[in-house]
């Protein structure tokens, strides 16, 4: 299994360089592209920063704060391109014009929030979005398995969950509880998904929700969970992620670049590259999430200068 950074601001370093022909027009490059954010997109990124990979040239910070912990740092002008497990809020992006900063919105995947249990739970094999909503609405009174559904057994609940300045966090709570940051506190939350697969790996017990890559990547860890949002239940699957069918839990990924950053060659060089190859790259084994549609990459393609 991959080992994935934790909260903290870890940076992983990836020197880059920008190829003569298709990303950069033949512009040489140098200097330093900064990003932070999501711990979901992170991994796509940085597997974009290391095929970048040419013969010195441009470094690529990329560091794992949370989609709010990295927009707070990139509306404040500190960083190049803010990697976002949900869209922009209306305040943060207030926060950005306040401060000069100008930016462009760009999809690179699409990924699914998944439920996980122990693979000794042999009683639960889908929950509706009603019992989700049970399970983690705020002040949320359900501890034992039993009292999810009368024919489960007596077992504790134990839960995992994305931490708080996650947009995993914001987005599971939205479309689970009806609004962002609604949520039970009394769990066990991480910027880390890798400690929510040790958590529910070792508790039979145990419920956790992170985004599919953790899952394919921890399987033989793990049981997958599906999800009735009214039309029977559904699994996260590459098929159903694309057709929509895994509702109300898929979602896209997004990074945000700033205009000034994009004029520099190097930055914009490394964006025609990320969406240009995005599609292989964002299922590769080292990212492992489901491509957007191909007209989602061409849009994105034609905002960088």
């Amino acid at each position: 299994m991959k080992s994935h950074p934790s909260l903290g601001l870890v940076l992983i370093l990836a020197t880059v360089a920008l190829p003569a022909a298709g990303c950069g027009g033949g512009h040489s490059a140098s200097g330093v592209i900064t990003a932070d954010g999501s711990s979901t997109v992170g991994p796509f990124t940085t597997k974009a920063a290391e095929d970048f990979r040419a013969t010195g040239g441009v470094d690529v910070t990329v560091g794992i704060s949370g989609t709010g912990g990295g927009f707070e740092r990139f509306c404040a002008g500190e960083t190049d391109i803010s990697n976002a497990s949900r869209a922009i809020k209306d305040e943060e992006a207030a926060i950005c014009a306040e401060n000069g900063v100008e930016f462009v919105e760009l999809q690179v995947a699409t990924d699914a929030l998944t439920n996980v249990v122990n693979p000794e739970n042999d009683w639960a094999t889908c929950l509706t979005v009603e019992q989700l909503n049970e399970i983690w609405k705020p002040d949320s009174q359900v501890t034992n398995w039993n009292q999810v559904d009368p024919s489960y057994p007596d077992v504790p609940l134990k839960l995992y969950g994305a931490g708080t300045d996650s947009g995993t966090f914001d987005y599971f709570t939205d479309v689970i509880n009806g609004e962002e940051g609604a949520s039970r506190s009394d769990f066990s939350a991480t910027e880390d998904d890798n400690v929510t697969v040790q958590g529910v790996s070792g508790d039979k017990g145990a419920l956790g929700y992170f985004g599919f890559s953790y899952y394919e990547q921890s399987a033989d860890q793990l049981k997958l969970l599906g999800v009735d949002s009214g039309a029977g239940c559904v699994q996260p699957a590459r098929e159903t992620i694309l057709d929509g069918s895994y509702a109300p839990l898929s979602r896209p990924l997004f990074v945000y670049v700033t205009k000034d950053a994009l004029q520099r060659p190097e930055v914009a060089g490394f964006m025609r590259f990320y969406l240009t190859e995005g599609p292989a790259l964002v299922s590769s084994p080292e990212v492992g999430y489901v491509e957007a549609p191909q007209e989602v990459y061409q849009r994105g393609l034609a905002a960088i200068p």
